[in-house]
């Protein structure tokens, strides 16, 4: 039995994000998609004293309405890392748990330098996935042959990962042909991303829907905790 996830890579994600890597077997950065402006593949939320806040990465767009995610380049003179560094000093830097994952998560903004976005995101998601013990398989759509078909895609790449079940976003439920996945012998199941408990968190009214990293501040090794398949 082998469970596999297909998503597409994002700027240092959600808890759920981490939580589905942590429920399969083989997650699949699915970077040859399209990239969409205003999405999560370059930005996510952190909490503030003045409320929900963007981070957003500058990428090269204009004229390349048509790039994937892997070919997405990153704005090399804006100062970004260290400017996003700054923000996530001052907002956490009163969280019970900041000097722990400054530790690690400090030198990937400041001394390193990744030119394509998605070298970016991988490079964090893969940090993080490492501080909370979660050790999934994570590969690239571009290490398998990618035939046509939306559905058919996911599918056939679940196939060649050999994969028996198929791990999938709830909100993918609008696309998917499940026939597809089921002429392949591949169980399709949904992800809940739902009843997630609250955590200590700075800056007023709790919210879900920030990045990962506020629960990693605020709680340490501790946040496994308060996800669902990641544990101690």
């Amino acid at each position: 039995m082998k469970k596999v996830a297909i998503l597409q890579s994002n700027y240092i994600p959600w808890k759920g994000y981490f939580d589905m890597i942590a429920s399969v077997d083989e997650f699949i950065l699915y970077d040859d998609m399209q990239y969409t402006r205003r999405d999560w593949r370059n930005r996510n939320q952190i909490k503030t004293p003045q409320g929900v806040q963007w981070l957003t990465i500058p990428v090269q767009v204009k004229g390349r309405y048509e790039q994937t995610i892997r070919e997405t380049e990153i704005e090399a003179s804006s100062g970004w890392a260290s400017a996003h560094w700054k923000t996530l000093e001052q907002n956490y830097k009163r969280a019970a748990h900041f000097d722990e994952i400054a530790a690690w998560l400090r030198p990937i903004y400041l001394d390193r330098e990744c030119r394509y976005l998605s070298q970016m995101n991988r490079t964090l998601i893969e940090a993080i996935c490492g501080y909370l013990g979660i050790s999934t398989r994570i590969t690239n759509s571009w290490d398998y042959q990618l035939v046509e078909g939306k559905t058919e895609r996911l599918a056939d790449l679940c196939a060649q990962a050999g994969a028996t079940e198929y791990v999938s976003g709830p909100s993918a439920k609008g696309y998917i042909d499940e026939t597809v996945f089921a002429a392949r012998h591949i169980e399709l199941s949904w992800f809940d991303y739902a009843g997630y408990p609250e955590y200590p968190q700075l800056w007023g009214e709790f919210t879900h829907a920030v990045t990962i990293l506020d629960l990693l501040f605020n709680c340490g090794q501790s946040a496994r905790q308060h996800m669902k398949y990641v544990r101690l």
